[in-house]
């Protein structure tokens, strides 16, 4: 039998909801993934003033996804014995220190220096993110407390991209990290006075991420979804420099379709929920089929704006439920280690987005957006005959204990 850590004595259950903590954690999720996305909005100023191609810019992104996987993987097992509030507030500082960074950055390598302590943050705080709101409310309460966290998400996909795009020609790309810098401040003091001590529980081991990936499905499964997903940043890193030199997009311009994106990805958030009640495996299938057709024919009429609107729009919906089907699907796979296996998808989506923005950078200074668009859309479309062709949605067993 496989040799386990005794655990924690349990945590006192909570009779009233901290909502002002669980608000503090809803701050620091906006304000990382804000941070995460801003450089797809800000990225041709951003290579201009640091005299870099767009696709050299955009392994920001990158770097940040990278870094983000490995603490992902690594942080519950290295932080077992840090209090869990400091853990945080730690994170948050990071947060800040990397939109300085950014801001102030002369030089690409510094640039990355900065994303790459929002790697650290972005991957430490999304690993624990969930299972510490669950501490903060009573058991009955603990869907709306999710509902709330995952909020954040919502709220930065719909405002990021077009703000930051919108900001960054009124006041530059260097001011617009600054103000993200001053959000993550507001984020620190919300969470030092909101989030209460919280010790850490159980004990983590690294053992545990192999034993669940070579459950049957479950390897396939995160192929798949890294196939999806670097298919789709391969797309949205490269948007903004795709709608300028394609489709002729001023700035208003460009800011209303990043506005239309962010929209339908929260209304698609939400249809997604609709769909998985239906069918998890329709909704897995369905989603990547759409992002493919539609980054294709961005690829081939992609040129008129009303048409180009369109498809970013409808691209947005689609994303907006991958985010959700895949989690079912983590929790229905392995509902005995979902908290492991929620560390494996944050490490599947991480390693995703630093593959899609670095291909696609690749693709971009050799190929143009029209290349981006035409291989984001393949990789979509191969995603797709994998899901269909093998990811379970029923659970995946663990082989007996000998």
């Amino acid at each position: 039998m496989n040799e386990r850590t005794p655990p924690s004595p349990p945590e006192p259950v909570r009779e009233k909801p901290a909502w002002g903590a669980v608000i503090s954690m809803t701050l620091g999720v906006f304000g990382l993934v804000t941070a995460e996305f801003l450089p797809a909005s800000l990225l041709t100023p951003m290579a201009a003033e640091l005299r870099i191609t767009e696709g050299a810019a955009g392994q920001a992104v990158t770097a940040t996804a990278m870094v983000a996987l490995i603490t992902s993987l690594l942080v519950t097992a290295v932080t077992r014995r840090i209090n869990r509030r400091h853990l945080l507030l730690f994170f948050s500082i990071l947060l800040i220190l990397s939109n300085l960074l950014v801001a102030f950055a002369p030089s690409l390598p510094i640039l990355i220096a900065g994303r790459i302590l929002l790697g650290i943050a972005l991957g430490g705080f999304w690993t624990m993110a969930a299972a510490i709101t669950m501490r903060l409310v009573p058991e009955a309460l603990i869907p709306r407390a999710l509902s709330i966290l995952f909020s954040g998400v919502s709220a930065a996909t719909v405002l990021a991209a077009p703000v930051g795009s919108l900001l960054g020609d009124i006041m530059g790309w260097r001011g617009v990290f600054l103000i993200a810098a001053g959000l993550g401040v507001l984020t620190f003091i919300v969470q030092f006075v909101a989030l209460p001590s919280l010790a850490p529980t159980g004990s983590a081991r690294l053992r545990t991420l192999v034993d669940v990936l070579l459950r049957p499905g479950v390897g396939l499964g995160l192929i798949a979804l890294t196939l999806e997903i670097t298919g789709h940043f391969a797309l949205f890193t490269y948007i903004r420099p795709f709608l300028e030199t394609v489709t002729g997009a001023g700035i208003a311009s460009i800011s209303a379709i990043l506005l239309g994106f962010g929209v339908a990805n929260f209304l698609g958030t939400y249809m997604g929920g609709v769909m998985l009640e239906r069918s998890l495996r329709l909704t897995l299938f369905t989603m990547p089929l759409m992002m493919g057709l539609l980054g294709l024919g961005l690829a081939i009429a992609g040129g008129a704006l009303l048409p180009a609107a369109a498809m970013v729009a409808l691209w947005g919906f689609a994303f907006g439920a991958v985010p959700v089907a895949w989690s079912t699907w983590i929790t229905r796979t392995i509902p005995d280690e979902a908290e492991t296996g929620g560390g494996l998808l944050v490490a599947a989506f991480q390693l995703a987005i630093a593959t899609g923005a670095g291909i696609g950078g690749v693709i971009f200074d050799t190929g143009g957006a029209i290349g981006v668009f035409t291989a984001g859309g393949g990789i979509l479309l191969a995603a797709t005959l994998m899901i269909g062709l093998g990811v379970r949605t029923r659970t995946a067993v663990a082989a007996a204990s000998a």
